[in-house]
């Protein structure tokens, strides 16, 4: 279920706000029925209509895309900066990304034009793993990887256990790089979690979602997602399988 000026603005009638105000306004009808709550949700087969025209929903597409670094998880920014949207402009759907990765975060992430599918990938009742592997300064030591593994309390509460491997170290260079396996997405999970036991994260890439891998991408390449992979992840996040 998604809400109805999203469903709208997704259609290409309007931008969102606009949208809105269609709505306010008493244009829109929602199976013959005017709606006039912003609120409102509705499902794929619901009929909308604007002034009496029912609006064309685009078909549903899903995508894996490597984020470069310095590039927003957005499809707008008021401050000009790079978004994820401009690598999709020759893409006809108005795709979005699902979930986010932090602006200097590099790696794996899903885009789709499909709410119901993004709302069973992002929402925290679900399991779909993520595994991110982080440079950090100071060197890992077991002791670290127990810490991880076991939860971590960041604001207010306390992450699922995790898989936490020390991949390598620079005692040197006074780094180490580890890879952590989560299923959560709180908000600069991972950096907070590996500032609580005192590894900052100086560089961040999320190689894994689930079972995808960024296999030969590069940073800005982009591929959509096969149906089966699709079906796969929608049964993963249902514990399914």
């Amino acid at each position: 279920m998604e809400r109805l000026q999203k469903v709208m603005a997704h259609a290409g009638i309007a931008s969102r706000r606009k949208c809105e105000a269609f709505i306010e306004e008493g244009r829109v009808k929602v199976n013959g029925t005017v709606v006039r709550e912003l609120g409102y949700k509705v499902s794929q087969s619901d009929k909308i209509e604007v002034d009496g025209i029912p609006i064309y929903k685009e078909e549903p597409v899903y995508f894996m895309f490597y984020k470069p670094k310095s590039v927003l998880s957005s499809v707008t920014d008021d401050r000009g900066r790079t978004v994820i949207s401009d690598y999709f402009k020759d893409i006809p759907q108005r795709v979005y990304p699902v979930g986010r990765l932090d602006y200097d975060t590099t790696g794996l992430i899903l885009l789709t034009n499909d709410g119901e599918f993004a709302n069973l990938m992002t929402h925290p009742k679900h399991h779909v793993e993520k595994k991110y592997i982080a440079k950090v300064k100071g060197v890992p030591t077991p002791r670290h990887m127990r810490q991880l593994e076991r939860g971590i309390w960041i604001d207010g509460k306390k992450t699922s256990k995790a898989v936490a491997r020390i991949l390598s170290v620079d005692t040197e260079k006074n780094t180490g790089i580890v890879s952590l396996t989560i299923h959560e997405g709180w908000n600069h999970q991972v950096k907070k979690m590996f500032e609580a036991v005192e590894l900052p994260v100086q560089k961040l890439k999320r190689e894994e979602f689930g079972f995808l891998t960024l296999e030969n991408l590069r940073p800005g390449d982009y591929r959509e997602l096969r149906a089966f992979e699709v079906q796969k992840l929608v049964r993963l996040a249902k514990n399914e399988i």
